[in-house]
């Protein structure tokens, strides 16, 4: 961008002027900080400054835990950093993309491009509507430049040279006597400038759109149970600023069977979710096989993905009373590649105290026979084990408090059964001292699930290939121009031809076409060939 220069006041002859008053305030004095301003915010060098530091700004989100994605990792780095999480946190560090500077970085970046951005390309149609520039006075001096006879009248040469050059914008003019050719080519060098930082606009336009109106939650599901697309069902949830429960797309889905495939080693080879799902609650239901990168279409602009997996021990805890007060599949949370795995089992409805369990799942166990500790050395349920360690008391589910599902803290009532850790295989029941017993049935599986909606993601797409064929063009195209002037003159009244060209970037590669370019307009024009030339001898 070029800036206006400030000075004095010239008259129609091109001398200087001062105010009539000497010291009266200059006129638009009081609007001049705030144009020296907007033109250094809306400079090429402040948008690189700009993407720089909002690049910076986002160097802290992928290295500390996110508030909005990992909000018990966030309370982990509080444990183990006291003293500098609060700093950190202070400085939104652990809400980076919600935060204050890195919104105002945001918005300045997209102010900075759009003020960079209509100037240009205001000038960029004008240079479009513009002829191209008039033939130098001296074409010879031009580093690629040429020069022949031919019989042509200069009209009839122009006019060959004219047709020798079909895809360039071209002008011909006559002066006195002679005929001139300007030409140009490599204009959609600055359209795809321009095509790059509009398509850039536009791509935050779509982040801002995800990030107002978007939603992201995820939900774990076990094998046989189902889901339906509502905001209490979530287990997680990250909504837009501006979105609302009535944005949710109405689907719903079961979990029909879960499979995985594994290495030798253990390596992870295929995750497959069998679903059952409909689009609407009156729509009919329909199978889907969910993958990996494969997500499910659920309508609404909404989208299933597929995040993880784990194993879900089947158990039936009947009370002291002979009562079943519990029967059902209990997730447990990984802890490694093979899949050795925590869970806790909660029964508020025993009778006539409360039972709780915390359990060890390894789906192919192995025991060191010395410490009698057990683990997993692969993940798929070859020799599937559930160790669990027996409590009795008061749950706290009546003290209106949040617990976590997937542990006992908190629950300080509770007593532990004295008995040491039972492993149970699939059929196993473990009588517990005092009365009641808990058998493990069987193994199901469960899958997270990640539901996305996001507005902005078609035109992100769209810009991020704006942006690629914008540098491409950039990158490849080259802006150059010729020139031709044909003037009678010549030896037996016959027309010179001068041809010259001009690039501004490649002159090397410009030297190559510029000779190709003048033998077909010798060629065209009837002109001699070019005579080689030879190199020089030694001595």
């Amino acid at each position: 961008m070029t800036s206006l220069q400030e000075g004095p006041v010239q008259d129609a002859a091109g001398l200087s002027t001062q105010p009539a008053e000497v010291g009266a305030p200059v006129r638009g004095s009081f609007v001049a900080p705030y144009r020296r301003a907007w033109r250094q915010l809306t400079s090429m060098r402040t948008a690189l400054l700009l993407l720089f530091l909002l690049a910076l700004g986002s160097v802290p989100g992928g290295f500390l835990p996110q508030r909005a994605l990992a909000p018990q990792r966030v309370k982990e780095y509080y444990s183990a950093h006291p003293s500098l999480a609060p700093v950190l946190d202070r400085l939104s560090l652990f809400d980076v993309f919600a935060s204050p500077w890195f919104a105002a970085v945001y918005l300045l970046l997209f102010v900075s491009l759009i003020g960079c951005i209509v100037p240009r390309t205001r000038l960029h149609a004008k240079a479009l509507r513009t002829p191209p520039p008039k033939v130098p006075h001296t074409l010879s001096r031009l580093r690629a430049s040429d020069r022949w006879e031919t019989d042509l009248s200069p009209q009839d040469a122009v006019a060959a040279a004219r047709a020798a050059l079909p895809r360039w914008r071209r002008v011909v003019r006559e002066v006195s006597g002679s005929a001139e050719l300007s030409a140009e080519k490599g204009y959609l060098r600055e359209t795809g400038n321009l095509l790059f930082h509009v398509s850039l606009v536009v791509l935050l336009v779509g982040i801002a759109l995800g990030g107002l109106y978007g939603f992201k939650g995820t939900v774990l599901v076990t094998e046989g149970s189902g889901f339906a697309d509502a905001i209490i069902n979530y287990d997680d949830i990250t909504p837009g600023r501006r979105f609302t429960q009535d944005g949710l797309a109405p689907f719903h889905f079961t979990l029909d069977d879960f499979h995985a495939t594994y290495t030798a080693a253990g390596a992870a080879r295929t995750f497959e979710a069998d679903l059952t799902w409909a689009p609407g609650p009156d729509a009919p239901t329909r199978p889907y096989r969910l993958r990996v990168n494969h997500p499910l279409e659920a309508g609404g602009g909404a989208k299933v993905y597929l995040v993880g997996h784990g194993y879900a021990p089947h158990v039936v805890v009947k009370d002291p009373k002979g009562n079943v007060a519990l029967d059902q599949s209990v997730p447990c949370l990984p802890q490694n590649p093979k899949f050795l795995s925590n869970c806790t089992i909660k029964v508020p409805d025993a009778e006539p105290d409360q039972m709780a369990f915390e359990g060890v799942f390894t789906p192919t166990t192995v025991q060191d026979p010395k410490t009698g500790q057990v683990t997993s050395v692969h993940p798929a349920a070859a020799l599937p084990v559930l160790t669990v360690v027996g409590y009795r008391g008061d749950l706290g589910v009546d003290a209106g408090i949040p617990r976590s599902v997937f542990s006992l803290e908190g629950t300080d009532r509770l007593t532990k059964v004295d008995a040491p850790p039972q492993g149970l295989r699939p059929g196993e029941t473990w009588k517990m001292p005092g009365g009641g017993s808990i058998t493990y049935a069987g193994t199901d599986e469960w899958a997270t699930f990640q539901v996305t909606q996001d507005p902005g993601k078609v035109l992100a797409l769209y810009a991020s290939a704006g942006m690629v064929l914008g540098l491409l063009l950039s990158l490849f195209v080259r802006r150059r121009r010729v020139w031709v002037r044909a003037v009678p003159g010549g030896a037996d009244g016959r027309t010179v031809v001068e041809a010259g060209g001009l690039s501004r970037t490649d002159a090397e590669s410009f030297a190559n076409e510029f000779g190709a370019l003048t033998e077909r307009l010798r060629d065209r024009t009837g002109g001699p060939a070019p005579s080689p030339t030879l190199p020089e001898k030694d001595g």
